[in-house]
């Protein structure tokens, strides 16, 4: 364990030196992770903790996309790959991956199930954070941890191939075994996380959906599309209007950020963009605060939960979802900005 210092505020971060490889599997050694759901987070967790030399099997749901997609991954049906119940009766660690609203309707059928001594993982905190919504109360004589990568199932896998690992965050709901804190920590490990901190579900599920619906996803695509419709206005063209809103930002300036933080990144580019960076800065903090305020507390009173339970249990949840991305793929800004990419130098051989 160590101690890292944030302005001022110590917390503490587990690494892989301080937590190894080695300790995780001594500590996993009998247990038979049953992974279900094989859609956004399962894959490349799955594959990760396969490759890293632990016992997992596959759970989800024949027929599907996901599940051929398993069986090209390499699950074997009948020996690695199986449906979700035969999957929650051989593991002896359930890791619940499905979608959260695909976690409320399935666990009538999972608890049966969740017997003494098994472990139930979590990688969101959203099932038991919300629990009056979703009615996943665990029983009692079971462990209930989480270990949440902060990135996509793509980046769990794509960084753990590049040897870097991703970070994630681990949390102890339950801990019937008095071990469940060093299950989450190895189970964490498994999963090719390069460090974790501590969290609770609770905090976990308020940050993340706050962050989605914010920063990461929800504003990000509406500033873009803000910047990008006011330069098209004043009669930018679609290729000037695209490379200044989104090309590089992605392409060159948050990967300064990535690399040394903010403030490396003003200090590296022209005294002309620091001078108009640190002046507006505050503009705009000042004009969001109210936004993340409000997002804030729908996440917190459980009207964001209500949300996505209601939408996504809905029958044609995947026809009406196709139907709101198609829109914003059809946008003039992302039609531009597939034009602009192909003429990034990697897909020049691609267009000959």
């Amino acid at each position: 364990m160590a101690i890292m210092n944030f302005g001022g505020v110590q917390e503490e971060v587990i690494t892989r030196d301080e937590f190894s490889l080695e300790r995780a599997k001594e500590i996993l050694k009998d247990e038979v992770i049953a992974v279900l759901g094989y859609g956004v987070q399962g894959p490349g967790q799955s594959m990760n903790m396969r490759d890293n030399g632990f016992q997992v099997i596959i759970g989800q749901r024949q027929g599907s996309k996901s599940y051929a997609r398993a069986i090209k991954d390499g699950w074997v049906p009948g020996e690695t790959l199986f449906d979700l119940e035969e999957a929650a009766r051989r593991g002896t660690v359930i890791q619940y991956l499905l979608s959260d609203a695909g976690q409320k309707s399935f666990y009538p059928t999972l608890l049966p199930y969740l017997t003494k001594g098994k472990t139930l993982y979590f990688s969101h905190g959203f099932s038991i954070t919300y629990k009056e919504l979703t009615g996943i109360i665990p029983p009692d004589d079971i462990d209930v941890v989480l270990a949440a990568p902060k990135g996509s199932g793509l980046s769990v896998r794509r960084n753990f191939l590049e040897g870097s690992g991703i970070n994630s965050s681990f949390a102890v709901f339950q801990d019937a075994s008095g071990h469940a804190r060093d299950k989450a920590l190895a189970l964490g490990i498994a999963i090719g996380s390069g460090f974790l901190f501590p969290t609770t579900f609770k905090n976990e599920v308020y940050s993340d959906l706050t962050g989605e619906r914010g920063i990461l996803l929800g504003a990000l695509a509406g500033v873009m599309e803000a910047q990008y419709n006011e330069l098209r206005k004043h009669g930018h063209s679609p290729s000037e209007a695209f490379n200044e809103t989104v090309e590089e930002l992605t392409q060159s300036l948050i990967r300064l950020v990535g690399e040394k933080g903010m403030d490396w990144m003003y200090a590296n580019c022209s005294t002309t963009a620091q001078r108009g960076a640190l002046d507006w800065k505050g503009k705009f903090q000042k004009a969001v605060e109210p936004v993340f305020a409000d997002l804030y507390r729908s996440v917190a009173d459980g009207t964001e939960a209500r949300i996505v339970l209601d939408r996504n249990s809905q029958s044609d949840y995947r026809e009406k979802l196709d139907a709101e991305l198609k829109e914003m793929g059809d946008s003039e800004m992302w039609q531009a900005g597939k034009q602009v990419r192909n003429l990034r130098p990697e897909n020049w051989n691609k267009q000959a």
